[in-house]
């Protein structure tokens, strides 16, 4: 039995160094390959032509209306107005909201610092667009776990992610922006990084939304102003409008 082991195990290795041949030798003839070394293998090549496409080029352009992959489109350039210096920026200062990038600058509008220490303010100008693009990036991407009032009931929790936290909490309501946007950017406990899918500037409109989430489900009658709060009041004393009879035909019927 072992013999018969051993004069299969010596064939076996025969076989395979005369397929193979010994490693190094020169030879005029074309070696044989089981595996086909990936030099040869078909591939895109600068400058050369490839018959994989019927016009026989490699490169290809780029399908129309895409873009590349963290690619944050260019936005107008705008002066810092004075309302927003608290937040790092000098008043009249060129922003760099118009950088192609993510997290690629040290200043507060990308990192969320100032200084040592988490900033509190959104240094951008806080408009009905910002507000309408933090809805539509909230509810793309956190609210599947956060919920759409940011409660912590998305349906990621419905279907057994019990660590998510409900950003109306009071200790989230009192953390400071920076900190919600460092968050967002590099992930915490079971939340995953997002820095690499969201740009900068949605994170801060993430971050706005969720502050107005935040003040509408904490709301107190003091927030409202007082001309919309009496009409409130008035809306709320006024008696119910009586409805109208039923017609006496529609009775016979």
């Amino acid at each position: 039995m072992l013999r018969g082991f051993f004069l299969i195990f010596l064939l076996a290795g025969i076989v395979i160094v005369a397929m193979c041949g010994f490693r190094g030798e020169h030879s005029t003839r074309t070696p044989w390959e089981i595996f086909p070394d990936m030099v040869r293998q078909q591939k895109v090549r600068a400058q050369s032509p490839i018959d994989f496409f019927g016009d026989g080029r490699g490169p290809r352009l780029p399908i129309a209306n895409t873009v590349p992959v963290g690619y944050e489109m260019p936005k107008p350039q705008m002066k810092a107005p004075p309302e927003i210096t608290p937040s790092g920026a000098a008043p009249g200062e060129e922003l760099s909201r118009t950088r192609i990038g993510f997290s690629v600058g040290t200043d507060y509008y990308n990192t969320g610092k100032m200084g040592p220490n988490w900033g509190t303010g959104i240094p951008v100008p806080i408009t009905a667009e910002l507000m309408q693009r933090g809805q539509q990036r909230f509810n793309i991407t956190c609210s599947v776990c956060h919920g759409l009032t940011a409660a912590g009931n998305g349906v990621a929790k419905q279907y057994g992610l019990n660590t998510v936290a409900t950003l109306q909490d009071e200790r989230i309501r009192k953390m400071a922006d920076g900190e919600i946007f460092n968050t967002i950017t590099n992930g915490k406990n079971t939340m995953m990084s997002y820095g690499g899918n969201v740009p900068v500037a949605d994170r801060w409109a993430i971050i706005t939304y969720v502050r107005a989430l935040q003040r509408s489900q904490n709301a107190a009658a003091a927030d409202v102003p007082a001309e919309e709060l009496a009409k409130l009041e008035k809306a709320e004393a006024k008696p119910p409008e009586p409805k109208p009879a039923p017609s006496p035909e529609g009775q016979k019927k």
